[in-house]
C-alpha cells in the first residue's frame, strides 16, 4: 500500500480524462481500509471504483482511495438457490460471466456493463428488464467516520430507479466493500422480453435459450450499439430514462403521437431518453471531441482529447434540446465530479 501525490486518473475513468488527484492509495484489503481512514481522518477523502459513472470536471484534491479488493465465492445454497459473495473490486461483467459458467441465474441481462462490483448497489444498475435490487441480498461497508464495518440489507438500501440509500441519506458515509446476491441453480427465470433480445435470439435460431445464450445476445446487443470505453471514451448511458407523470405524458402525446413509453404504474410512464435525443436531432452530434454517440444516443463519447468540461456542456446541451422540444426533463445517470 503506497501513498501517491498527484496522481493520473487518465486510466481510472473510462471516459479517458486526463485529471490529477492530490492523492492516491489503492486498497487491496479491508485492514488496509481500515488502516488509511485511520492515519488519513482528517483528510479529505474521495472513493473511487471502476471509474465508469463518473464524469471528471477538474482536478481532485482529496486523497482519492481506490478500491481493488477482490475475489468471489459461494457461501451458501439450497437445492434452488445460491448465495454468491463478490468483493467490491471485482470487474462487474467477467463476474456476471462467472456465475453463468457456474450455471447460476439472475444477472445474464446485465451483462457487459461497465465497473465493478461495488458501485452495483448504489446505482441500483440495470439493463434489459432487470436491475440489481432483483438478485441483491446485502452488502458490507465501512463507515468512514468510524471505521466500523456495517451490513446493509436490500430494505436498508431503499432501492429505486438507480436509486439507493447510497445516493441519498448515506452518501459519502461508506465506503462497499463486498456484495451479495441470490441466485437460481435451477428453474431460471429467463427474461428475454425488453428490447431486442428476441429478435437477436431468433435470428440466431435459438428458441429455448440458456443462461449464456441470453448472455451473448445482450453482449452482441451492446456492442452494436454502444461503443468500447478502451476504445472510445464514455460511461455508458449518460441519462436516465424519465419517470412522467401519466397525465402530463398524455400532454405530450397529443402533440408526438409517435413517442415511445412503457407504463411503469397506473399514474407514470417511462419514456426512453435515447429515443427523445435522437428525435431532437442529436444522435451523432459533435462538437470538438465531445459527441453523443453514433448508434446509442443515451451515450455521450469522448472522441480523444474532450476535456469534462467540454462533455458536460454538451449534456446540458442535449438537456435544454429535448425539453424545448417535448417538455420533458432528463437527468443525468452519471456522477459529474
Amino acid at each position: 500500500m503506497q501513498i501517491e501525490n498527484n496522481f493520473s486518473l487518465k486510466n481510472y475513468n473510462t471516459f479517458g480524462i486526463e485529471a490529477k488527484a492530490k492523492q492516491f492509495v489503492a486498497i487491496h484489503s479491508t485492514e488496509e481500509l481500515k488502516t488509511v481512514l485511520e492515519n488519513y481522518s482528517n483528510d479529505k477523502k474521495f472513493i473511487l471504483g471502476g471509474g465508469s459513472n463518473m464524469l471528471l470536471t477538474q482536478n481532485i484534491d482529496a486523497l482519492v482511495i481506490h478500491i481493488d479488493l477482490k475475489g468471489k465465492k459461494v457461501i451458501n445454497q439450497d437445492d434452488d438457490f445460491v448465495w454468491v459473495e463478490s468483493q467490491a473490486g471485482e470487474s462487474w461483467h467477467e463476474f456476471v460471466l462467472w456465475t453463468i459458467d457456474q450455471g447460476f441465474g439472475g444477472l445474464e441481462n446485465m451483462s457487459l456493463i461497465p465497473g465493478n462490483v461495488g458501485t452495483t448497489p448504489v446505482q441500483n444498475i440495470g439493463a434489459y428488464g432487470r436491475e440489481i435490487k432483483d438478485t441483491f441480498v446485502s452488502c458490507e461497508a465501512m463507515e468512514i467516520s468510524s471505521h466500523t464495518m456495517r451490513t446493509f440489507t436490500k430494505e436498508e438500501c431503499n432501492f429505486g430507479y438507480r436509486e439507493s440509500v447510497f445516493k441519498q441519506e448515506a452518501k459519502d458515509q461508506y465506503i462497499i466493500t463486498a456484495v451479495v446476491y441470490k441466485l437460481t441453480k435451477r428453474n431460471h427465470k429467463i427474461n428475454t422480453s425488453y428490447g431486442d433480445i428476441t429478435k437477436e435470439l431468433t435470428d440466431k435460431n435459438i428458441i429455448t435459450p440458456s443462461l449464456k445464450d441470453v448472455s451473448n445476445a445482450v453482449i452482441a446487443i451492446r456492442q452494436s450499439k454502444l461503443p468500447n470505453p478502451k476504445e472510445l471514451g464514455n460511461s455508458g448511458s449518460f441519462f436516465k430514462n424519465p419517470v412522467v407523470a401519466k397525465e402530463d405524458f398524455l400532454k405530450v402525446q397529443v402533440k408526438f403521437p409517435e413517442i415511445k413509453y412503457y407504463e411503469v404504474s397506473p399514474n407514470e410512464v417511462k419514456v426512453p431518453a435515447g429515443w427523445l435525443i435522437e428525435h431532437s436531432g442529436l444522435k451523432g452530434y459533435r462538437k470538438g471531441d465531445a459527441g453523443v454517440h453514433k448508434n446509442q444516443a443515451l451515450v455521450i463519447v469522448n472522441y480523444g482529447n474532450a476535456s469534462g468540461k467540454e462533455l458536460l456542456d454538451l449534456s446540458k446541451f442535449v438537456q435544454k434540446t429535448v425539453f424545448d422540444k417535448y417538455g420533458i426533463t432528463i437527468e443525468t445517470e452519471v456522477n459529474v465530479i
